[in-house]
């Protein structure tokens, strides 16, 4: 069974504002404000997310009686990969509020000057995730090694029941490498996905460097 991929720029509403704000360079210049409209992606994915999971029916007493409300059977785990992922990760936390949460840090070695790199995982921090949820995001899926990556890592500490793969912007190209590489327990959600990707594996028109638009630049 192919992995379901969801586009949230397919949908009329506020989120594409988000999106094209992001994407402006003329907004980019306000680290605080990227970084908000990260989190602002998270929450509305979560909000998103949350239609698809489990709900039961419990008695909540209220000041003049009890109401019957619907509610979800469990939260799931909210996982990052570092650094660009933390404002992402953030919006789902203010929406998953009890949620447990995973940190893994990944990043790309160059060789030389030329446009081969390698992705190395060096950190993992997570509960146990066996039967488990979980919300996998980062802001660009471009190649899609490093979410394939850091999926294989949290098997380590246990198999999810189901993976949602959260991601700002995706190459078509990351996509399909997903769905090669990751279970069919898997969906997918992007804010967009765009066609081109170039030589050194940044998405086209993408938005730069989210990690150095939210953070600062890296030496």
């Amino acid at each position: 069974m192919k992995i379901k991929v969801n586009d949230l720029s397919q949908q009329a509403s506020v989120f594409n504002q988000f999106m094209a704000e992001i994407r402006d360079v003329r907004v980019q210049t306000d680290s605080m404000r990227f970084r908000r409209n990260l989190e602002r992606v998270g929450e509305l994915m979560a909000y998103e997310i949350s239609k698809t999971l489990a709900y039961e029916t419990r008695a909540v007493s209220t000041p003049l009686g009890v109401s019957e409300c619907s509610v979800l059977v469990e939260q799931p785990v909210l996982a990052t990969i570092l650094r660009a992922g933390l404002p992402l990760h953030q919006g789902f936390l203010n929406y998953f509020d009890r949620a447990e949460n995973t940190f893994v840090s990944a990043y790309r070695i160059h060789h030389n000057d030329d446009d081969a790199f390698d992705v190395e995982v060096e950190y993992l921090a997570s509960p146990d995730l066996n039967g488990k949820t979980v919300i996998l995001c980062d802001p660009m899926l471009a190649t899609g090694a490093s979410m394939v990556l850091a999926y294989k890592a949290l098997l380590e500490r246990g198999t999810p029941r189901h993976i949602h793969v959260a991601t700002v912007i995706a190459s078509e190209q990351g996509i399909l490498f997903v769905q090669k590489n990751m279970p069919a327990e898997t969906t997918l959600w992007a804010g967009a996905v765009d066609k081109e990707l170039t030589s050194r594996s940044y998405i086209v028109p993408g938005l730069g460097d989210a990690g150095d638009l939210a953070y600062g630049s890296k030496h």
